[in-house]
Formats: structure tokens, sequence, C-alpha cells
């Protein structure tokens, strides 16, 4: 085996729920052999249930290796690390129990993985937040899993695109609760970890972050709301004051409108739909959703568990793609990023030499 070939970056895939479409488009994304050229990629669910999907996409071409621990990695082929063992009904389309409990065994075994340094990176498929929940899984979704289960203060729900980067001040909160949260230290801590990925995960010397507003107009100076003025407004300042080019508040409605986003390398949005209506809007199917603030990469496509489609052979894989090239080219820039900023001072010393 080639010194290349050991050096792809090992990214784990979590198969999300077993009823999705998540099998389906990440068959579809790596029919394409080429993707075996980036990096070698494991997927975590179990045999029977790749089998099932390729003959129901009449995939018999699509080949993988079954692995039950990384000694038999196979740096040529896709790997399905087996994460079960027993028969498990799949019904395509069908919200059920069954989904939610293999999805949340797979990623239990891939975040293991993950903190052994069996694999580089992670791309998540899609779970359904209701039928997930277990005494295991008490979240909204996976980032505030994976916050916890990283030990991480907070993280960032990060949409990106070609053309737009999106942060969220509050991921899946009911929209009558999220004015409180809204307040100057969450956004401030909010900016910091938007700033820090855009350098060091983006490769922006001094990223420009525009800050939306809670309210209609951006509360029109207090007459639609005082969170601009008593909580948005200072929260900016604070952080101009300390290095982070930051603007706004700005209305939402007009902001993407007019396309402004352009002129800014992340938005911070304060609620959900405020910033993924747009996003979705926007992004012409290559968002893909990236949780910074972790000290690994785990990123996932924008887009939700479609069971509507599931089964049908029709899911489109754009964002899914998307989403491991991105996990790879964070990776990457990770690694420059800490070659770059790597004692200064030695490295310059040993140029001399």
């Amino acid at each position: 085996m080639s010194t290349t070939q050991i050096n792809k970056p090992v990214i784990g895939i979590t198969i999300g729920d077993i009823n999705s479409i998540g099998a389906e488009i990440i068959i579809k994304t790596f029919m394409d052999t080429r993707m075996m050229e980036f990096c070698t990629p494991v997927i975590f669910a179990s045999n029977k249930t790749i089998n099932f999907y390729r003959k129901l996409m009449n995939e018999n071409n699509f080949n993988y290796q079954s692995i039950k621990d990384f000694t038999r990695l196979n740096h040529k082929q896709v790997n399905v690390y087996n994460c079960w063992e027993e028969e498990v009904q799949i019904t395509p389309g069908v919200l059920n129990e069954t989904g939610g409990k293999y999805a949340a065994r797979a990623l239990e075994v891939a975040i293991k993985c993950l903190k052994d340094g069996y694999i580089t990176g992670l791309v998540t498929a899609p779970i359904h937040k209701n039928n997930i929940q277990s005494a295991n899984f008490n979240y909204t979704g996976h980032t505030p899993y994976l916050r916890d289960s990283f030990n991480a203060k907070d993280v960032l729900m990060f949409m990106t695109a070609d053309n737009m980067r999106v942060g969220l001040l509050t991921e899946h909160v009911p929209l009558a609760d999220v004015a409180k949260y809204v307040t100057k230290d969450n956004i401030l801590g909010k900016l910091h970890m938007m700033r820090d990925s855009l350098v060091k995960d983006f490769g922006i010397d001094q990223p420009r972050i525009a800050v939306l507003g809670l309210n209609p107009h951006a509360g029109d100076e207090g007459l639609i709301g005082r969170e601009e003025i008593e909580q948005i407004a200072p929260a900016i300042r604070h952080a101009k004051g300390n290095g982070i080019l930051c603007f706004g508040p700005y209305s939402a409605d007009a902001f993407f409108a007019r396309e402004m986003f352009k002129q800014f390398d992340g938005v911070l949005a304060m609620y959900h739909d405020q910033g993924l209506i747009p996003f979705k809007s926007l992004a012409s199917g290559n968002g893909i959703n990236y949780t910074a603030g972790l000290g690994i990469v785990r990123t996932s496509p924008d887009h939700g568990t479609a069971f509507d489609i599931a089964g049908k052979n029709v899911a489109d894989p754009d964002s899914f793609r998307q989403a491991i090239f991105t996990c790879l080219e964070i990776l990457e820039q990770r690694e420059r990023y800490a070659d770059n900023t790597r004692n200064p001072l030695k490295k310059t010393e040993l140029a001399s030499e």
C-alpha cells in the first residue's frame, strides 16, 4: 500500500435514520469511485442495511468491505463498520422507533472511533429529532449532542456554501423562547466562535461578520422591540473593541433581498428560520451544516430525513457530497493554520540555517 493511500483522511459517515434517504445519498455519493482518491470512507451502519438499499436501488456494482475493527481498513474501497449484527426491519419512508434507535447506535460508535483516533473527520446523514429520543439521546439534534460528547462549552451551528456562511445564535428553540437567548453574552460567544472558525477553518485572516436584528426592521430604533438597542448593538460594540470586524444589526429581510451578505464572510442570525430560509433558498443545493467550536470536524447535508421520498431512488446526493468535500477542506485548512502558527521563531531559525 502506498504512502499516499495510507495518508488519506479516514472519514466516518453515520447512516442516520435507517428509514430515511441517508443510505441512498451515501451510496450515490460513493458510486463515483473517484471519491476514493480524496478520502477513505467508513460508513457506520451494518452490512444488511447497506445491502438492503443497494438492492432497492439496483446498484449491485456498489462494492464495499465489511469491517468490525480498523485493522482491516481498506484504503482503496468503501468500508462498512458493523455497528450491529441483529436482524432489523427496514421500512423506507416510515417514521418509527427502529429508525431512531439505530441512527443513535451508529452515531455513538462513530464518536467513540473519532475519540480513539481511528477516523479523521465525521459526516452525518440526517436523523429525525423526535424518534431518536431516548435515555442516552435527550437532545434536539446532532449539534448539542456533539457539544456534550466532546465537552465543549458551546458550539456554533454554521451553515456554509460557496456564496455565503450563516451561523445561528439559537438553533432548535421554539420561536416563543428565542428572545430570552438574545443576550449580549450569548451573542459575543457566538461571534468569537464564528471569527475563530473563519480564520482557522476557512483561511480568512480578517473576516467581516454581519449581525442580524431580532425584530422586524431591526426594531425600528426601539419601536418594534428593544433587543437591538439593549443587547445586540452593545454586543457588536464590545466585539469590535476586541478586534472582531462585525457590523449591524441589520434588518434580515433587506439584508438578504439586497444581497448584502455578499459583502461579508459570515452572518450571525438570531434564530433558525431567520438564517436557514434565506440560506437554503440561495445556496443552490450546495449548502452544508458545519459544527464550529469543536476540536474535531463534523459536517452534514443541509436537509433532513425526507421520508416522503425515501426508498424511491430519487434523493439528490449533492449536499451530502459537498459535506464530504467541506469536511476534507476544513481538515486541510486546520493543518495549514497549525503549520503557519507553529513556533514562528523556530521556523525562522531553521530557514536561516
